[in-house]
């Protein structure tokens, strides 16, 4: 991680784009690639990366041209980023110099960076997903970005069962998208990761609830809370362990609505692989985060 913040520091002052952003930017292409299985981009300095055809050139005829200048002549995007008077595609400086200028053409501060990365990936939830990893690359420390925690304190009495893909009646025929954590009212609720808090408030299926991201691009679900901790709100950082809220039985109904079933917390875990998000079975990690925590 250290060689990694060096680079996106060196292109940072080379091209005025934020190291940070640089950094939400490459853990995005590192998700992707982790969620595709692709190890071996993943094993790389830099996870961002360019086709050929595009870093070359789109009539060039030779796909590995390295020279900056009839890269530029065919409308390739290659650009020498560390000096050496090529734009190799093999390169992470490179490829991170290039990325990073291009996001620059949109011109200096937030705004314009924002519509740098709208340019680049054409999708509002993959800028809003660099924002978030960009804030925790600015404030958590890399050690602790990938810890994680049981969302309830195992001294407390619950019970939990996989129920991730059971089916449920209410508010039209679906499918359970998460565990439920049965436990008494006003069990504190626990982050489970290093994340930014993206969503909190009504929903009429999850009463009061919260939805936390991580770096890795998950999205962590908190439903049915009888109440929030204080000083939990939208966009804060989250630490895992972090008391975020208090077990109830809201929701099904319009605001404010309770007790039209037990208590318990509904935990669900959700994926981005750059398309789309889709829902994950999170019992087999509840189970882990359990296990570390009883070794503890």
């Amino acid at each position: 991680m250290q060689e990694r913040k060096a680079l996106y520091l060196k292109t940072a002052l080379l091209t005025d784009v934020p190291w940070n952003v640089l950094a939400g930017c490459d853990q995005y292409a590192r998700n992707i690639n982790a969620l595709k299985a692709e190890k071996t981009n993943n094993k790389q300095l830099i996870s961002i990366t360019f086709k050929k055809r595009v870093w070359a050139g789109p009539l060039n005829p030779d796909l590995n041209d390295e020279d900056p200048k009839t890269i530029a002549l065919f409308g390739g995007v290659g650009k020498d980023g560390n000096g050496d008077g090529r734009a190799s595609l093999q390169s992470p400086e490179d490829r991170l110099y290039t990325f990073a200028e291009q996001i620059a053409q949109a011109g200096p501060g937030e705004e314009n960076n924002r519509i740098g990365l709208w340019n680049i990936y054409k999708r509002g939830k993959a800028v809003d997903l660099i924002e978030d990893f960009a804030q925790l690359f600015e404030n958590a420390k890399p050690a602790d970005l990938d810890q994680h925690a049981f969302p309830v304190p195992i001294n407390y009495n619950y019970d939990y069962a996989s129920t991730w893909g059971a089916k449920r009646g209410w508010g039209g025929n679906r499918i359970h998208e998460g565990t439920d954590i049965f436990a008494d009212y006003g069990t504190p609720v626990r982050a489970t990761a290093y994340g930014i808090i993206e969503l909190i408030g009504w929903n009429k299926y999850g009463g009061w609830r919260i939805g936390i991201r991580d770096l890795h691009g998950n999205y962590h679900y908190f439903a049915h809370l009888n109440g929030y901790a204080p000083g939990i709100h939208h966009n804060i950082i989250t630490k895992p362990g972090q008391v975020i809220g208090y077990v109830g039985s809201s929701g099904y109904g319009p605001k404010g609505t309770m007790g039209k079933f037990p208590p318990h917390l509904h935990y669900g875990l959700y994926r981005d692989n750059g398309h789309a998000e889709y829902s994950v079975d999170p019992y087999p990690l509840l189970r882990i985060w359990e296990r570390q925590a009883n070794t503890h």
